[in-house]
Order: structure tokens, then C-alpha cells, then sequence
């Protein structure tokens, strides 16, 4: 299994209403250095109607760019769509963090 298929493989097990962070991706994928390999490997999804993507954020709670998702505010409509709350521009990691089980 090459580096992104890892990458995928975990995207995958997040679950709804849930958002995990580039370096959790990148720890649980095998190797805590890969968050940009996350960030990079996202943005070429191969398959987006079974990898959400959308559910990875930035340490801090914060959505991606728009363009990786469709257009401006995307990733926050999928995100809101299974209950998870956005305020501007961000998610609450106390409460919408998944504990990567």
C-alpha cells in the first residue's frame, strides 16, 4: 500500500459528524511528518464520494480552501449537513474531534 492509499485508508474511518486533523491523518497513516503528504494527498482524491475529505481541518479547527472542495464555503456545508458546527471559518476540536478508533 503506497503512502496515499494510507492516507486514504484512515480519511476513510472517520466518522460522521467527525473531523480529524492533517497530523492525526498523518500519524495514524503510519508517520507523524506526513501532514503535508495529508493536505497533498486530499486535494488529489480519487475518489471524493468515499474518502471525505471534508472531514480533515487544520490543527487549529479550520477549514481548507475552498478550491479543494467544489467552490467557496463546500467543505462547511458538508460538514454542517452531518451536524458538525462552523463558526467562522472553524471547528470546535473539544467537541467534533474524533478519537481516531
Amino acid at each position: 500500500m503506497n503512502t496515499f492509499e494510507k492516507i486514504y485508508a484512515v480519511v476513510r474511518k472517520i466518522p460522521y459528524g467527525k473531523v480529524a486533523t492533517y497530523g492525526q491523518i498523518a500519524l495514524l497513516a503510519g508517520n507523524p511528518h506526513w501532514s503535508q503528504v495529508v493536505g497533498y494527498a486530499l486535494h488529489s482524491n480519487p475518489e471524493p464520494d468515499s474518502i471525505p475529505c471534508f472531514r480533515v481541518v487544520n490543527r487549529f479547527g479550520e477549514l481548507s480552501s475552498a478550491f479543494a472542495f467544489g467552490g467557496i464555503n463546500r467543505q462547511q456545508e458538508l460538514l454542517e449537513a452531518e451536524g458538525v458546527e462552523v463558526k467562522d471559518g472553524r471547528v470546535d476540536l473539544k467537541r467534533y474531534l474524533w478519537n481516531g478508533m
